[in-house]
């Protein structure tokens, strides 16, 4: 069987191991909860003047800024456990279970079996942040209209352009998530245990957003994989400024060149013996599991 009837197969299995699973769809029901929660709590008590953030002010008078405020909420914690579970599930999960011998028997080489993996973690990051902007965006919408999306920078765009600029966040996000979920698949080969893969770089995570927030540290802030996230404001201005969402994107793109080169460079440590192998092999065929 070739390279190019196994990988598309290989990724569709991915696709439907994280999509199919009910604790991935668990958690995605509670990142909805956060813009649900969100539009109810302004519905109740709309802010006053300019009482709270910038985002959850204008909710009242543009539906679309629950789906901005939502993000702005979850990008700090939510987003990032929900990114951190399914990288770090990637491999270590396998080995857990005991199919990662099966993994090890495609006909593939294992960095484009690590790439799979990875583009499913990419899409599974554009899914999460896709889910909480149009959670939010629908039911703000329904609750408040819509009209006219003012920008940062005090001007105000088409209604269907402010769906654009909303859509150019999310794309952004799922950028600076893949760094994330770069990290975690690395994570991911150094150890048979997904729980203990999660913490690691869930830990990192947040260790990254609080060494952010000291000044002291300013001088590897622009390093930090979290420094960028919340770059995303430049795309609510008019014009759009490109300084902060480039370097960004940069950032995100190290990340994955670093630790998707590293996740390879251990994948290429991983062993299985010979017997096993044969075996791996004529029972996947046997199945059509992987082939």
């Amino acid at each position: 069987m070739s390279v190019v009837d196994v990988l598309p197969r290989f990724f569709r299995s991915e696709l439907w191991l994280i999509f199919g699973r009910r604790r991935n769809w668990v958690g995605i029901a509670v990142l909805m909860t956060v813009p649900i929660l969100l539009v109810i709590a302004v519905k109740v008590s709309p802010p006053a003047g300019s009482d709270g953030p910038n985002f959850v002010n204008q909710i009242a008078q543009n539906g679309v800024f629950a789906a901005l405020a939502a993000l702005t909420l979850e990008m700090p914690l939510f987003l990032p456990v929900a990114i951190a579970a399914i990288s770090a599930d990637s491999i270590a999960g396998e080995a857990n279970l005991g199919t990662l011998r099966y993994l090890l028997s495609v006909p593939v080489d294992r960095t484009r079996l690590l790439v799979v993996k990875f583009a499913a973690i990419v899409v599974f990051s554009f899914a999460a942040t896709l889910v909480v902007a149009g959670t939010g965006a629908l039911l703000g919408l329904a609750v408040f209209g819509g009209g006219p999306l003012v920008t940062l920078s005090g001007t105000q765009l088409p209604f269907w352009t402010g769906v654009g600029r909303l859509v150019l966040v999310c794309l952004y996000l799922t950028a600076c998530l893949a760094g994330l979920g770069a990290l975690g698949m690395f994570v991911s080969t150094l150890t048979e245990q997904p729980i203990g893969a999660t913490i690691a770089t869930l830990v990192l995570a947040v260790g990254s957003e609080i060494m952010d927030a000291i000044p002291q540290l300013g001088a590897i802030h622009r390093y930090l994989p979290t420094h960028y996230w919340l770059a995303f404001g430049d795309l609510l201005r008019d014009p759009m400024a490109a300084g902060g969402v480039v370097a960004g994107l940069l950032s995100a793109g190290a990340y994955v060149a670093i630790f998707g080169t590293a996740a390879c460079r251990a994948s290429a440590s991983l062993r299985i013996p010979a017997a096993l192998l044969s075996g791996a092999v004529s029972c996947a065929r046997r199945s059509g599991a992987l082939f």
